[in-house]
């Protein structure tokens, strides 16, 4: 049995929860409930849990305040909660579950397999604790790391690592400044939403480079990018203007 914990502010919310639980997860034991931030730190730290379901906007403390206010994070999350644009950027960028209300039954049991997994292999939550570096140091962009979650293992990189990304079918590799490169089973338009602010450039269908590292902008063939390792990036046709509009911005 997984043991688990739900905060949310709203009781109605968690009674929902409960009940989908009970149709399509029995494995999950409900041991402790709270509709505010501090209960829900009494029983998390009173029980022990195995899994925390919680919800981000909450009044006076929100669900990452009541992560801030534990000492240590030996249980696995999932965030239940209305869309939020921070906390849904954050969460994606740590790599770690979300489900947006109301919940939906076939997401829900997706997310409890993948906790199963976790727990089997008795990994530490390292993705939670990006997390909390991410909301700690919201307005420090060069200091986040981003989640690659590959077959073996998740490997952490600091934005500031990444040269490039490059897609293939629903596949997106991502090269570092290193020289080596990690390949994830996600489609490349997903790391555009989350990097952009980070001074990344969708340059073409299937390219995402570090503005940090491209060195010129070619003209010729087309026109490409020229970066700091000497790769050719291309440039598509519709993407021409919103480059050189980007590059030319910040005086590159």
């Amino acid at each position: 049995m997984i043991r688990a914990v739900i905060i949310d502010d709203e009781k109605n919310n968690i009674d929902n929860l409960t009940g989908l639980l009970e149709k399509y997860s029995p494995e999950v034991d409900i041991v402790g409930t709270a509709t505010n931030a501090d209960d829900g730190i009494k029983i998390i730290t009173a029980s022990n849990p195995d899994l925390l379901f919680l919800d981000i906007q909450m009044p006076d403390k929100n669900g990452f305040d009541v992560l801030r206010t534990l000492p240590h994070h030996q249980f696995e999350i999932i965030f239940v909660t209305a869309y939020d644009h921070y906390g849904i950027q954050a969460i994606k960028f740590a790599a770690i579950d979300y489900l947006l209300k109301p919940v939906n039954p076939e997401e829900l049991k997706l997310s409890i397999g993948k906790v199963v997994e976790k727990l089997k292999q008795k990994k530490a939550n390292l993705q939670l604790e990006n997390l909390l570096e991410l909301i700690k140091y919201k307005d420090s962009k060069k200091e986040h790391k981003l989640a690659l979650s590959t077959f073996k293992e998740i490997r952490f990189v600091y934005t500031s690592e990444i040269l490039r990304c490059e897609s293939s079918n629903a596949y997106t590799t991502f090269y570092l400044s290193d020289g080596k490169n990690i390949m994830v089973s996600n489609p490349i338009y997903e790391y555009e939403e989350l990097l952009t602010e980070y001074d990344f450039i969708r340059c073409h269908q299937s390219h995402l480079v570090n503005k940090k590292f491209i060195k010129s902008l070619i003209r010729e063939d087309g026109g490409y990018l020229l970066l700091t390792d000497d790769t050719q990036i291309p440039i598509s046709r519709s993407k021409k203007e919103i480059v050189l509009k980007s590059l030319t911005s910040n005086g590159n």
